[in-house]
C-alpha cells in the first residue's frame, strides 16, 4: 500500500469541486455580478477547506490504534459485530462534521484481509441505527499482533460517496491515508476486547494522529 495522498493540499477527488466554484466565481466577477462573485468565492473557500489534506504526525507502535478520522467520539460500546468480526468487539465511533478534514487514515499495522462496500440509507450519521443502515465501506484487518480490527466508513445525511484506495491484500500502514467520505460522515472502529481504550465521549481526535487505545 502506498500513501498516494502524500504532498497534495487537497483530495484529488475535491479538485474538480474546487475547480468548478472557482470558474463560476471567475465568470460572475467577468459580468459584474458582484453578489454572485462573493457567494460563489466563499463557497469556493468552504470546498477547499473541505477537501484539505494536512500531513500528521504518526505516532509508532505495533499495538496502537489510531483515529481513523477527524471529529469528536460519539460513542464507544461493547456489542456483538455480526458481520465481519461476529463476535463481541468494542465500538468506538467518530462523528466528522462538514468542518472536519475528510481524509481517512489505516488505524492499525497489518494486512487488509477485506473491503467490502454496503449501499444502504443516508439517516444522520450521529445515530445508533446508521452503524447496519447506512451506506458504509468496510475495511477488515488483520493486525501484526493476530487479532483484527474492523474500520467502517459510513455515510451520513449529506455524504453520498464513499471513496476507498485500498484493496484486499493491501499491507496496512499505521496513519496512512485510504479514502475519504464527502461531505460529513461517521467513521466506526471496531476492537477487540481488552484492547486499552485511550479516548472518552466528547473527545476531539485527529485521523492517523490520536490513538484510540492499545491492542491487548
Amino acid at each position: 500500500m502506498t500513501d498516494r495522498a502524500v504532498g497534495i493540499p487537497f483530495a484529488k477527488e475535491g479538485i474538480p469541486f474546487i475547480g468548478a466554484a472557482v470558474g463560476v466565481t471567475l465568470l460572475a466577477g467577468w459580468l459584474g455580478w458582484v453578489i454572485v462573485a462573493i457567494g460563489s468565492a466563499l463557497l469556493t473557500l468552504f470546498v477547499a477547506w473541505f477537501f484539505r489534506n494536512p500531513s500528521r504526525v504518526v505516532p509508532q507502535g505495533l499495538r496502537l490504534v489510531l483515529a481513523s478520522g477527524d471529529g469528536k467520539v460519539i460513542a464507544i460500546e461493547e456489542e456483538f459485530e455480526p458481520r465481519f468480526i461476529k463476535d463481541r468487539s468494542i465500538r468506538v465511533s467518530i462523528f466528522l462534521n462538514v468542518f472536519d478534514v475528510h481524509i481517512n487514515r489505516v488505524p492499525c499495522e497489518g494486512v487488509i484481509e477485506q473491503v467490502q462496500y454496503q449501499p444502504g440509507s443516508f439517516l444522520v450519521a450521529s445515530k445508533p441505527d446508521a452503524t447496519l443502515r447506512n451506506e458504509q465501506n468496510a475495511l477488515m484487518i488483520k493486525t501484526a499482533q493476530g487479532p483484527k480490527v474492523l474500520c467502517v466508513q459510513v455515510a451520513g445525511l449529506i455524504a453520498r460517496r464513499i471513496v476507498c484506495w485500498v484493496s484486499s491484500g493491501d499491507r496496512a500502514v499505521l496513519g496512512e491515508r485510504f479514502g475519504l467520505i464527502r461531505f460529513g460522515s461517521r467513521m466506526d472502529t471496531f476492537l477487540p476486547l481488552g484492547t486499552a481504550i485511550k479516548v472518552a465521549v466528547g473527545d476531539r481526535v485527529k485521523g492517523g494522529e490520536s490513538i484510540l487505545g492499545e491492542l491487548p
